[in-house]
């Protein structure tokens, strides 16, 4: 394939250009000739310029996962190494350009065009020397892991920080960090149990059952008044609420709100809003009532093998796929759709001042109001049963939870 380039001469002052005919040659990576890897210093690290000669190069590539690369340049009288990772960073972005590496070779007239590896160009951050380049993998892939378990989850914070507006990337950089703090104070609180010692044997078997952690949301056994016994705090995020505002400012505009917009508990409620007088309140009740649909909407599209997520505030929605989604897949584990369920219940009786009708929540759960009932029992309620209407149940405080059968001791 014939071509034709532009090579600069050598001149005094000016750049001479000449044109050279060359024949062009592309070369495909193959299972015995790796394809060229670029990497760049944003550090500003020039490894032609250093003074005790070039660096060394290596390149490793993982064996369970050969589209893994990791490109390792160490200066000979540094004590740190530059590493630049397919797999980490801004090279793990998905990719909207090919690259490739064009090599002229001037006495043959052939410019042969390389494809770069995986499409990758490294940024090659210093690293310590020292560290074993398998560890550091393996601590970066938990914390990233950390962040978000989910592979929906990891799909769209890519798509977020290639397409996103500012407010969804500021949005989702609040969330991480305010997800990283509460999972730090998390993972002090487990050590500090951990190294709890005590000689009683049978006490301790005893004090772990009664520690395992219900499938509930987080609430407080000790709260005197039902609206202290579930944390709303930590069942809406504050950090969610300002796109949770969507139904007061539909009632506010005086827009005409269509029964398919909502769940059928929200619509049936909204009136609630127009009746409040108290804003703080007002807007309170507003973002529960707007994270009950976007959960009812969130449960319902799980069923789908790609539901929509589109509609869902991206903070809501990380949090949603974090909290109930299965790491390994976009399902609803038995366990979390009774921890969901917990949720959507919980919020229920925040708006209904915690003495709730399950008739309009069951039909958007496509559940009966019957099925209902273990999961209000386990969240501390008590029905009261009106003969031909349905059971209404009440949440008193201070919560009165079902016990949690505790393992026989054995005799020694």
């Amino acid at each position: 394939m014939a071509g034709a380039t532009s090579v600069a001469g050598s001149g005094s002052k000016k750049r001479k250009w000449k044109r050279v005919n060359v024949a062009m040659e592309g070369v495909s990576e193959t299972a015995d000739h790796v394809a060229p890897i670029v990497g760049y210093f944003p550090s500003g690290f020039d490894p032609h310029g250093h003074a005790n000669g070039d660096p060394k190069i290596k390149v490793f590539r993982n064996k369970r996962r050969p589209n893994r690369l990791e490109l390792v340049v160490s200066p000979s009288d540094s004590s740190v190494d530059f590493v630049g990772r397919s797999y980490a960073g801004e090279a793990a972005v998905p990719q909207i350009c090919n690259y490739a590496v064009g090599v002229l070779d001037k006495e043959s007239q052939t410019l042969k065009i390389v494809p770069i590896a995986s499409n990758k160009i490294l940024r090659l951050e210093p690293r310590l020397k020292g560290n074993s380049l398998v560890e550091t993998e393996v601590s970066e892939g938990l914390a990233e892991e950390s962040v978000g378990t989910n592979k929906v989850e990891r799909k769209v914070r890519e798509l977020t920080l290639m397409y996103g507006t500012k407010k969804d990337r500021d949005s989702d950089k609040r969330w991480k960090s305010f997800f990283s703090q509460r999972n730090d104070a998390s993972t002090d609180e487990h050590i500090n149990n951990i190294n709890h010692e005590t000689d009683e044997g049978n006490d301790v078997l005893e004090d772990a059952v009664e520690s395992i952690p219900r499938n509930i949301p987080p609430h407080d056994l000790s709260a005197d008044t039902p609206d202290k016994a579930y944390h709303l705090d930590e069942i809406i995020p504050i950090i969610e609420r300002d796109d949770l505002f969507d139904i007061l400012e539909a009632l506010e505009s005086g827009t005409d709100i269509s029964p398919k917009s909502y769940p059928t508990f929200v619509y049936n409620r909204r009136h609630k809003l127009r009746e409040i007088k108290d804003q703080k309140e007002k807007g309170e009740l507003a973002c529960i009532l707007s994270y009950i649909s976007h959960l009812c909407h969130f449960w319902d599209r799980q069923k789908h093998e790609h539901f929509e997520y589109l509609k869902i505030p991206r903070a809501s929605y990380q949090n949603f796929a974090r909290t109930f989604l299965d790491p390994n897949s976009i399902k609803l584990t038995a366990e979390k759709k009774e921890l969901m369920i917990g949720y959507i219940l919980v919020l229920t009786l925040f708006v209904d001042s915690f003495q709730t009708d399950p008739t309009d929540i069951a039909k958007d759960l496509k559940m009966t109001t019957m099925s209902l009932k273990p999961y209000f029992v386990q969240l501390g309620c008590k029905g009261k049963h009106v003969f031909n209407k349905p059971t209404i149940w009440n949440l008193t405080a201070p919560l009165r939870l079902p016990e949690i059968i505790k393992p026989s001791r054995r005799n020694k």
